[in-house]
């Protein structure tokens, strides 16, 4: 509906610094897209698509379920034959930031080979030390989004992923054609959940509430994990912890569970997190003192 397109453009100015002339089209839940995008591009056996090397497992599934080759990696050079390129910052498991010099350096790569980028940007609200740059981030493309999208979602920011509200912003042409494909397919975003989307996009109070609510059992996590023999690695945005001991991530998951700490190993994410386990700062305030209490024990 306008009104909610109107809401999330808004908010992409205001809040994510966009000043491109970008096309929008709501999903249901940015998973829809992140799972289904290779097949909505129509790409067929063996084309090649880029994930990183620590990220949410959607990304190969998405891409092995259009029959796709799927190539790991973080590094531009890479890229090279690719046609689809997805990158995840802040990165869930890790928080991991990338800089503006660091998106540009990979749109520039998959322009150079003809591939779309697509950036998961569900996270992009909660930085610690800073707003995170956005792929559409004038820093990053100026005012050309062309071959670029950037996935955005109201169930981290506000806190709704039972409604399973999506966004995407990018290239005209590629939002044009997801439109046109998704709309036969029957992925229209039900009247209800788009009249929600416009009161949550057009707020930013309830998410500054929200990102000080986790920065506040963060403050209490992440010493007291260090305390414990931890170290913390990137973590500087996102609802996680990426946190090793130098051991086997099921053993360090053993470890804390038998602390009442219930964590995902590292290798859920990829082959690289196999040292390192991901701590939730979702948990209720309580329960995220709890565990820094039996941390101390």
């Amino acid at each position: 509906m306008p009104e909610a397109a109107t809401a999330f453009t808004d908010w992409l100015h205001r809040s994510v610094g966009v000043v491109s002339d970008v096309a929008t089209i709501p999903s249901i839940g940015s998973k829809e897209v992140v799972a289904l995008l290779p097949i909505l591009l129509g790409l067929r056996d063996g084309a090649k698509v880029i994930v990183p090397e620590l990220a949410y497992p959607t990304y190969v599934v998405g891409g092995l379920f259009a029959h796709c080759d799927i190539i790991v990696s973080d590094d531009p050079a890479d890229v090279e034959g690719a046609s689809l390129v997805w990158l995840n910052s802040p990165s869930n498991p890790t928080g991991r930031v990338m800089g503006a010099n660091e998106l540009r350096d990979m749109v520039a790569a998959a322009r150079a080979t003809g591939a779309l980028v697509a950036s998961d940007e569900c996270y992009i609200e909660f930085g610690w030390a800073g707003r995170p740059p956005s792929v559409l981030s004038p820093e990053v493309t100026g005012t050309d989004p062309s071959g670029v999208l950037a996935l955005h979602a109201l169930s981290k920011r506000s806190n709704m992923a039972g409604y399973r509200y999506g966004a995407v912003a990018g290239d005209p042409v590629v939002v044009k054609q997801l439109l046109e494909v998704r709309k036969h397919l029957g992925f229209m975003v039900p009247l209800p959940v788009q009249r929600a989307a416009v009161v949550a996009w057009s707020d930013d109070v309830h998410v500054e509430e929200q990102r000080q609510r986790y920065l506040h059992r963060r403050a209490i996590l992440l010493p007291a994990l260090q305390r414990a023999g931890f170290r913390i690695d990137h973590s500087e945005a996102g609802l996680y912890l990426w946190a090793t001991r130098g051991a086997d991530c099921w053993e360090t998951a053993r470890w804390l569970a038998e602390r009442g700490i219930l964590v995902a190993p590292g290798d859920f994410y990829g082959a690289a997190g196999h040292e390192h386990v991901r701590v939730a700062l979702t948990a209720t305030d309580d329960t995220i003192a709890a565990a820094a209490e039996s941390l101390s024990a």
